[in-house]
């Protein structure tokens, strides 16, 4: 019976703790963009696709110049957001 009660109990307390973890749920590259400009850190959002992410002080260009795998596989969504300390790309490719 004591098991049983456990068992319970922790099910409870690991509902609670999924339940408190914020969920971001990106779709467009544009929309990770958004996200890593307010965030200020450059982050892959997991798209389950081959995807570049740049910064840059200077300009959209440049941060999308600096994103990964720029130059060497072909771009299928190109997105730039404005942060607070300059420019986030996201890049994402075919």
């Amino acid at each position: 019976m004591r098991s049983i009660v456990l068992a319970i109990l922790l099910s409870f307390v690991a509902a609670a703790c999924e339940a408190a973890r914020p969920v971001v749920v990106v779709q467009t590259a544009q929309d990770a963009a958004i996200v890593m400009a307010r965030r200020g850190v450059l982050v892959h959002s997991g798209c389950g696709c081959y995807e570049g992410i740049g910064f840059s002080t200077t300009s959209p260009d440049d941060a999308i110049r600096r994103s990964c795998y720029w130059g060497q596989r072909r771009p299928k969504e190109i997105a730039t957001a404005r942060g607070p300390r300059g420019w986030y790309a996201v890049v994402r490719y075919w």
